[in-house]
């Protein structure tokens, strides 16, 4: 059977259910097996491979009950981002490089329902009045929508995939993002409850390195997680509390947000706070967490430098509370932050970490930053491949107190 003919009884059976069948009152299992029934006699006297047949069935059942053209790409474990700007124009990156798929929704509704049955099984709303929405698919991608008149080419819908098996070290060893000798040192400092910040670019690996030092978190330590949408994978930890913050709904009524989750987590009991990433005011909270007994706390914040970070964070905290002069913001970072680990996404497409900077105080009305592992490139990188290696610097690790508290080697 050629992909023409599977499409047509694809859209024939599909219509022939919509028509004839009592969709609300079918179970899953019922709809897939009247599915089965009626797909087996539309083909029968054709011949068609039974991989073709099950491909069939599950297309028209994903068009009726699941997320149509969607749960094929989603299901594809090498495609790690999906953006859809409007009904015909589907792009995919696929191992670091951007593709247009030749396939697009049936029409702009249809697109349409597929948003509003992503968006409501999260128990979020998008519409007119609200029509813009972060959320997350059941396995945990990360889903944004912006809906028109806001998107001006139709719905828009940017999904990241989300991995099925949690990173771990040792796989961003195996990736060279890190060596095994700058794993262990980075596990001296969670251990030893360093504040940490993780800064990148779009699409740098910032949650994905979070979620491997994640895993560094001794297993008795009580952790509490606060994300936009949750996609953080911490294991090996029971004592996990992971919280999640709500849009408004069509009335404007019952937000939440990041800043709220911080100040009701301090009265959680929490040994350590995980914010997923830092966009705004509640940077402000965020550090005065870290800085009243909550040690050992992580979080990630978008900038394109480790200096570059600290100015997104007097920035963000500004945000949160206009009236604070610089002079004090910038002493509660430098007493906050203990590192910020710079990562960067290459020319040729590779994610690598950049730079491990200690935030040694504050002097001179500056925040001071004492580099201790830069990345360089050696004679084997080229334009279209960069080949390099974290090294250590000559400086000296200044703040070694929590090491000598921790009863670990300080020499870092």
């Amino acid at each position: 059977m050629n992909e023409e003919l599977a499409q047509q009884v694809v859209s024939e059976v599909k219509r022939y259910i919509q028509d004839n069948l009592p969709l609300s009152k079918l179970s899953d299992e019922e709809l897939q097996e009247r599915i089965e029934e009626i797909v087996s006699q539309k083909i029968a006297g054709v011949y068609c491979p039974i991989e073709e047949k099950v491909s069939i069935i599950q297309q028209v059942y994903s068009s009726i009950r699941g997320f149509g053209l969607l749960d094929s790409i989603i299901s594809d474990d090498s495609i790690t981002e999906v953006m859809i700007n409007g009904p015909e124009n589907i792009f995919i990156e696929q191992n670091g490089r951007l593709f247009k798929l030749d396939k697009q929704f049936e029409s702009q509704r249809r697109l349409e329902d597929i948003i509003q049955r992503i968006v409501g099984l999260a128990g979020r709303e998008v519409n007119q009045a609200n029509p813009i929405c972060d959320t997350r698919l059941p396995d945990g991608s990360r889903v944004n929508v912006v809906l028109p008149p806001i998107a001006l080419c139709g719905p828009t819908v940017t999904i990241r995939k989300f991995s099925k098996t949690p990173m771990t070290i040792e796989k961003l060893i195996e990736y060279g993002s890190i060596t095994q000798e700058i794993a262990d040192k980075l596990e001296m400092l969670v251990k030893a409850k360093y504040n940490i910040f993780i800064s990148g670019g779009t699409g740098s690996g910032k949650t994905t390195f979070l979620n491997a030092l994640s895993n560094f978190i001794p297993h008795d330590e009580r952790v509490i997680t606060i994300e936009d949408s949750a996609e953080l994978q911490i294991v090996n930890i029971d004592n996990l509390v992971s919280l999640e913050t709500r849009n408004a709904n069509a009335s404007g009524s019952g937000q939440i947000t990041i800043r709220e989750l911080i100040k009701s987590s301090l009265r959680m009991r929490p040994e350590r706070i995980i914010v997923g990433e830092c966009r705004g005011g509640e940077a402000l909270d965020m550090l005065q967490a870290m800085n009243t007994g909550h040690d050992g706390s992580l979080s990630t914040g978008h900038a394109n430098s480790t200096q570059d970070m600290l100015s997104r964070l007097e920035t963000m905290v500004l945000q949160g509370s206009e009236g604070l002069p610089l002079e004090a913001i910038r002493q509660q970072i430098a007493s906050a932050v203990d590192i910020i680990i710079h990562l960067s996404r290459l020319r040729d497409k590779t994610r690598k970490t950049m730079e491990i900077t200690e935030v040694v105080g504050y002097e001179n009305g500056k925040v001071i930053l004492n580099p201790l592992y830069k990345f360089e490139e050696d004679e084997n990188s080229t334009l279209e491949k960069v080949s390099g290696t974290l090294k250590r610097t000559e400086n000296p690790m200044k703040n070694t107190f929590k090491l000598l508290l921790a009863g670990a080697s300080t020499n870092f």
